[in-house]
């Protein structure tokens, strides 16, 4: 039996690693100043929270408008939704991917959204602008009630119900296994063509315009292809937690933590931002699990241990080593046996 604070960390571990490798498609490679990574997040959260329970709230008879998100009717609706997933495999494997397939829709909706005021403002001017779009998404979950519920949380559909007591086992491995195809697939995409076009984008932006390159084309797919993934990363949350609430996803927690993240494995080297979320996300874990050891050994109360040890980090890491722990490698167009056969035959 895997102890429970394992399976929160390969959790955390792969949640915040496909938020933060979106963060680092759209930063690290392409060089947007994105300071808004919940607004994308919060869609693929809203889209489990709002969508997959409704249409299985159609589909059995129940209301499915806007008394679906009180809590009386919600509770109900969904205790009754979760046992019929609990007998058929079928019908829940096939509610995850859908609703998943819906949140990544939602979040490139998103992306291309918020591309427009990336067209035309740089720098700081386009992180505030998303960091404020991020905080109006937030705001209006929160106090739109008919949604998500409002201030109240709501119930998803559990598609690892059927699972049984390998439940959390079932779902932390599948959403592993998820944050390592969203690797896998991130770092082809950097190898790509269109990631090379992304750093040269990135590098020197007037002379892959001299060069032919459509900048507006190229910053509107970064930002489409990077929310989607974020949105996938707020809706595998919300499934493992089972309930969706609009003030959980904050700019803290799902900007400025994968920001950190990113920092500390290395801006632009996926496989320091894998190492950079792994770090951070088995310290914040074992802060939460020893909160009373702790209490008695600092003077300050442990939910603020981890504030201070992000924001320590953040200082550390601009200060001494802003590359991050595995320093971004150049991407080469030929294998390096190749360049170095065309170097021996010239010289």
């Amino acid at each position: 039996m895997i102890p429970p604070i394992v399976l929160y960390v390969l959790v955390e571990f792969s949640i915040y690693l496909i938020v933060t490798l979106s963060l680092n498609l759209e930063v690290g490679f392409a060089g947007i100043p994105q300071f808004g990574r919940v607004l994308a997040v919060i869609a693929g959260a809203f889209a489990v929270g709002a969508i997959p329970g409704r249409i299985m709230a159609a589909i059995l008879g129940y209301p499915a408008g806007a008394e679906y998100a009180s809590y009386q009717y919600n509770y109900k609706i969904l205790t009754a939704v979760n046992k019929i997933l609990e007998n058929d495999p079928l019908l829940s494997i096939a509610l995850f991917v859908s609703s998943l397939v819906i949140a990544m829709i939602l979040g490139a909706v998103i992306g291309y959204i918020t591309s427009r005021p990336a067209i035309r403002l740089k720098e700081a001017y386009l992180g505030i602008t998303l960091l404020a779009m991020g905080d109006v998404l937030m705001l209006i979950g929160w106090y739109y009630t008919p949604l998500i519920g409002g201030t109240t949380s709501i119930m998803v559909p559990d598609p690892f119900r059927w699972t049984g007591e390998l439940r959390f086992t079932a779902a932390a491995f599948t959403i592993l296994g998820i944050a390592l195809l969203v690797l896998v697939f991130v770092e082809r995409l950097a190898r790509s063509p269109f990631g090379r076009i992304l750093r040269a984008m990135r590098d020197a932006e007037l002379a892959a315009i001299v060069y032919g390159k459509d900048i507006v084309k190229l910053r509107t797919h970064a930002l489409i292809v990077g929310s989607s993934l974020a949105a996938l990363g707020g809706a595998l949350y919300v499934f493992f937690v089972g309930s969706c609430t609009a003030i959980a996803f904050t700019r803290l927690t799902w900007t400025f933590w994968p920001w950190a993240f990113m920092m500390l494995g290395g801006t632009g080297n996926n496989v320091g931002v894998l190492v950079g979320v792994l770090v951070f996300s088995t310290v914040r874990t074992l802060i939460y699990s020893y909160k009373g050891v702790l209490s008695a050994i600092i003077p300050i109360s442990p939910t603020w241990l981890e504030y201070l040890l992000v924001g320590l980090a953040i200082v550390l890491i601009a200060l001494f080593r802003p590359q991050g722990l595995i320093p971004e490698k150049p991407a080469l167009t030929l294998p390096r046996k190749r360049i170095e056969e065309i170097a021996r035959s010239k010289s």
